[in-house]
This record gives structure tokens, C-alpha cells and sequence, in this order.
């Protein structure tokens, strides 16, 4: 796989931002966490970008705001689990 860069913005107690964090371990993708409940130069970033909540996460530059497991995995270049992408010929 091409290298990545993954910046998760969490929040301390956000379950999505648990989810987010479990689903990229679990595919092998590296990332950084930046925890705006503990730092507030992270919650200063967000609130510049008018970004309303956690968990914001960044894949190579994109925003994926809270846990979309099909955007992540375009934005990740990981293959979606699905029968139908199978191309059948004759």
C-alpha cells in the first residue's frame, strides 16, 4: 500500500471516535491522534475550520467527518467487501 497520512481528531468519551480509531487498526493503517479534549491547540484547528465535532479525520489532505466506513475505505484505496464489484464474463 502507498504511504498515508491519517490524523484523527478525537474527543475524550466519543464512542465514534473509538470506532474510528478501531476500524483503521484493524485494516493496518497507521494514524495520529489528536485528542481536543486533552489539547486545546487541536481544539483551536477545528474551530478555525469550522469543524462542529469529533471525530474529523484527515486522509491525505481530505476531511471524513464522523464514522463512514465507505468513504474511509475510497479514501484508503481498501476494496469494499462486496460481491457485486466481481466482473463476470463470458
Amino acid at each position: 500500500m502507498s504511504s498515508v497520512e491519517v490524523i484523527v481528531y478525537t474527543s475524550t468519551g466519543c464512542p465514534y471516535c473509538e470506532k474510528v480509531k478501531t476500524h483503521l487498526t484493524e485494516w493496518g493503517i497507521e494514524f495520529e491522534v489528536r485528542n481536543v479534549t486533552l489539547y486545546k491547540e487541536y481544539f483551536e484547528k477545528l474551530r478555525e475550520n469550522n469543524i462542529p465535532g469529533t471525530p474529523a479525520t484527515y486522509v491525505n489532505g481530505k476531511l471524513i467527518l464522523g464514522f463512514q466506513e465507505k468513504k474511509f475505505k475510497e479514501a484508503l484505496g481498501l476494496e469494499e467487501d462486496n460481491e457485486l464489484d466481481v466482473e463476470v464474463s463470458k
